[in-house]
């Protein structure tokens, strides 16, 4: 792999929180690990050991002990910590942290807000007692229109602290992508934005928190946040949720599994399923994940930019359960520039940056100089695999002493599977390591594990942060049909993974075909359900090329019908979200289709990368092999125009 871009430091046992974490594996259980992989080992061959130490040595407080640590390993349905209660509000609000804020947030709406814990602390209180003021309780689920401001993480916090389950949407998501995700949930109270700013320009949400009110019956609450500074007539305002009281702040003691938050996939093969997390499970690898993979602690401030529709929100959020201030912004990223999150990570001190790698990527197309950042010490890239490009711009243009982690995972774990460690050097185009306690393998169509070849990245044990399941799937078989249909018993994730000898990976891409765009993750059946809704599409392809961040859409136009471009993506602009406008539109004759019918994302956008389409594509098992011409025409303009 050549020269390191970033080796650890001789002191890093001495310095980092995995090095206390190992000098506490050896003064409490007498264990002994010479090297990352050699504690990566033990962390997926004992569960039981390596979860009861997580427990143990970041304090986890439990009302209730649990009896086992692992009752059941068996996939799906592996129990972890019967018996025990716990709530995860409590660890974010009551672990140390430094002096100073522990919330910064800033924004394109509003003026900037700091929250000290004390702050964070009295707000969730006040907003638990107005909760608990409108009937809600433990199991009732509220919900979120709003972006990544205070007002969501403390509805979260006190939601969570209540024992109720919490969801969030983006505000820039279409009424037609709400309302498919909380459809499904039935909530009781919903909080909202009137509007918001994205750069310059502003964005009125009032006709659309009107219409998910009206397809939700069960909605018994709204509350408006007048962001924006319209308001809503009819709806209560935030200060009368989180009005003053004289209640304390307790946490009820729910089970470990007790549900947490209701995230959604993509929606790639319908409605977007609704993954449910739970207290424990959510704890425990985000403590593992903040704290020992990306060495957060007190005195550091963690920036992601994401949104409330990304499960990155869920991640940042719980930074200040390892003792992390939490950098929180709206807005648009590249506004004005493309350098405004680098100012913005020097203007909050921020240590620990994460991002995208389409961001980084176009970062080193536009040229960009971030200032100096002295106090960073490390950036975080996910989304889509990071190129070797991608890290040699950040070690050339950033500063070369940091850490770059470039890892992947998912909603449905709600964290990274693959990552990097304090311990290991930073390689171009590398992800370091398999996490802690996460046994990932590449299988071969057979089933087989296999090293140094591609292969589909899969878990074969247990993790804690699995989903506790899907919303209303009573019988378990949404969830088993989403993991488990192609190798029982082992969690097949959707992406293409090579493991090298040493540990250290390579994601190609997803083995589906997600949609992902600025922090707003979508899948393709929500897409089409726009596109195909207008009388002049007859049918539609759309995929995303992660190196260049383009999104292109392929539209079949109905016979009879004069094609108009504007209003499709008019369409998408208002039903989905700004984000996922096609950079591209081209009429074709025909979607690609196998024998059954599935459209073929993922061939044509190997096709548009340059992949030969008899490569690409078995055209045997296609409905029309034929269709596949247009693609290859496309892509070999596109190539002999760069």
């Amino acid at each position: 792999m050549g020269t390191p871009l970033w080796s650890p430091p001789d002191d890093v046992r001495d310095t980092s929180r995995i090095g206390a974490y190992l000098a506490w594996l050896e003064r409490e259980r007498g264990l002994r690990f010479a090297d990352y992989r050699a504690l990566w080992e033990w962390s997926v061959a004992d569960l039981p050991a390596f979860w009861s130490s997580i427990w143990e040595h970041f304090g986890v407080h439990a009302y209730d002990p649990p009896r086992t640590v692992l009752a059941d390993p068996a996939m799906p349905g592996a129990r972890w910590f019967p018996g025990a209660t716990l709530n995860y509000a409590e660890h974010v609000l009551t672990a140390k942290t430094a002096e100073g804020p522990v919330v910064l947030a800033r924004s394109q709406t509003r003026a900037h807000r700091d929250l000290t814990v004390e702050d964070l602390k009295d707000q969730v209180a006040r907003v638990r007692a107005g909760l608990r003021a409108r009937g809600v309780g433990r199991g009732d689920r509220v919900v979120a229109y709003a972006p990544n401001i205070p007002e969501t993480l403390i509805l979260m916090l006190a939601a969570a602290s209540l024992g109720a389950i919490f969801s969030s949407c983006a505000p820039e998501f279409g009424v037609r992508s709400v309302i498919d995700r909380w459809r499904q949930i039935a909530p009781t109270l919903l909080v909202a934005v009137d509007g918001y700013r994205y750069g310059e320009k502003a964005v009125d949400r009032r006709a659309e928190v009107a219409e998910i009110r009206a397809a939700l019956p069960t909605l018994t609450h709204t509350v408006m946040i007048t962001y924006l500074g319209d308001g809503e007539p009819d709806a209560e305002p935030w200060a009368g949720l989180a009005a003053p009281t004289t209640e304390p702040l307790t946490f009820t003691p729910v089970p470990f599994d007790h549900p947490l938050y209701v995230l959604y996939s993509s929606g790639t093969t319908g409605l977007p399923k609704p993954i449910v997390h739970g207290h424990g499970g959510i704890l425990l690898e985000h403590l593992k994940m903040l704290a020992l993979h990306h060495d957060l602690g007190p005195g550091d401030r963690f920036l992601w930019f994401t949104t409330t529709g990304w499960m990155m929100w869920n991640f940042l959020v719980s930074g200040p359960a390892v003792g992390a201030s939490i950098v929180l912004f709206d807005g648009n990223p590249a506004h004005p520039d493309l350098g405004a999150m680098w100012r913005l990570a020097e203007e909050t001190g921020t240590t620990y940056f994460g991002t995208s790698a389409p961001f980084l990527m176009a970062c080193r197309k536009a040229g960009v100089t971030p200032p100096e950042l002295p106090r960073l010490r490390g950036i975080g890239s996910t989304g889509a695999p990071l190129p070797a490009e991608g890290f040699d711009w950040v070690y050339d243009n950033v500063h070369r002493d940091l850490r770059l982690d470039s890892l992947s995972g998912g909603t449905d774990v709600c964290t990274g599977f693959v990552g990097g460690s304090p311990l290991l050097p930073v390689h171009s185009g590398r992800i370091a390591c398999r996490a802690l306690g996460a046994r990932v393998e590449a299988f071969d169509a057979a089933g087989k594990p296999v090293l140094d070849r591609l292969g589909e990245l899969v878990i074969t044990a247990p993790m804690p942060s699995m989903p506790v399941g899907f919303w209303g799937d009573e019988d378990g078989s949404r969830y088993r049909e989403a993991y488990f249909d192609v190798f029982p018993g082992v969690w097949r994730h959707g992406d293409w993974i090579t493991i090298g000898e040493d540990g250290s990976c390579a994601i190609t891409g997803r083995s589906d075909a997600t949609l992902n765009r600025g922090g707003v993750r979508l899948g393709t059946a929500e897409f089409y359900s726009v596109v195909e809704g207008l009388d002049e599409v007859a049918d539609s392809l759309v995929v995303h090329l992660e190196e260049t961040d383009e999104l292109l859409l392929f539209v079949v136009p109905a016979a009879g019908s004069d094609l108009d471009l504007r209003r499709v993506r008019d369409a998408l602009r208002t039903g989905l979200s700004p984000r996922h406008t096609p950079d591209e539109i081209h009429p074709v004759a025909a979607v690609p289709r196998t024998l059954s019918g599935k459209k073929l994302e993922v061939p044509v956008k190997r096709i548009l990368g340059g992949t030969p389409a008899g490569e690409a594509a078995a055209k045997g098992a296609l409905a029309n092999p034929e269709s596949l011409t247009a693609f290859e025409q496309l892509a070999a303009r596109r190539h002999a125009e760069r």
